[in-house]
């Protein structure tokens, strides 16, 4: 839901901890996604006798407008991160699952929304999670290990948006550990490599992923892109050598 129809990168509300008119939440909570509502409340369900001065009069009807554009339910979320690692473990994998999804939601719905930072805190905390049950069986590890893979993607691809290629990488590489052949994951450690100008290491990421999609546009294009800078990088360098040993034959 959005506070304004204009502004749709609002982050959203939380029923009984952003909305705070008693009638609003009632009537959101007969909502569905996409549906547009007119509510008119009386006194005793919006402002009271008093109103809100000097904005709302007292004892004032008011007509709310709304547009559920978006819903995600965290109160399955909420109820499992208060508990202690303990309870969280006594859990069937599978609601341990529907938690993670949430919270890969909410990660998706921020990193649209260009607020990365938060979509960042969404996937770690939903990897953590994961990372965080003992003792799974070697059914449940598979299972855990597939929910993990777009998981460090999603974060590798978030750190590059966050300019942080060191952390990048190193979500890439742990994609890498659950599938040595993931063309994504080969394309997010290129990417950060050529970030952190290590052109031979990007090189080698890309090639490899070229090899699994040859027509591949993005990475056919991150490729020339890195040999471009490798051949500048290259030409500088030797430019500095030249001149410092000029500098030397001079002497």
């Amino acid at each position: 839901m959005c506070k304004n129809p204009v502004n749709t990168t609002t982050p959203p509300l939380v029923i009984q901890t952003d909305v705070t008119l008693a009638g609003l939440e009632l009537g959101l909570l007969t909502m569905r996604k996409g549906e547009f509502s007119r509510f008119l409340f009386q006194p005793q369900y919006a402002y009271g006798d008093m109103g809100c001065p000097p904005f709302i009069p007292a004892a004032a009807v008011i007509l709310y407008e709304v547009q559920i554009l978006d819903f995600l339910d965290s109160g399955q979320v909420d109820d499992f991160i208060a508990m202690s690692p303990e309870e969280q473990n006594t859990l069937p994998l599978s609601t341990v699952l529907e938690v993670v999804d949430t919270l890969r939601s909410f990660g998706n719905r921020a990193f649209r929304q260009s607020r990365y930072d938060n979509a960042k805190d969404r996937y770690k905390q939903a990897s953590m999670v994961l990372s965080n049950r003992d003792t799974p069986s070697d059914a449940e590890t598979e299972k855990i290990r597939a929910v993990l893979l777009p998981l460090y993607l999603n974060l590798s691809l978030t750190e590059l948006r966050l300019e942080r290629p060191h952390k990048a990488l190193k979500y890439g590489n742990k994609a890498l550990e659950i599938d040595s052949a993931n063309t994504k994951a080969l394309y997010r450690c290129g990417q950060a490599y050529l970030e952190l100008s290590e052109y031979e290491s990007a090189q080698g990421c890309l090639i490899a992923a070229q090899a699994k999609k040859p027509f591949d546009s993005d990475i056919n294009n991150l490729l020339r892109r890195v040999a471009i800078c490798y051949k500048d990088s290259l030409d500088e360098q030797k430019e500095m050598y030249s001149k410092m040993f000029s500098s030397l034959r001079a002497k």
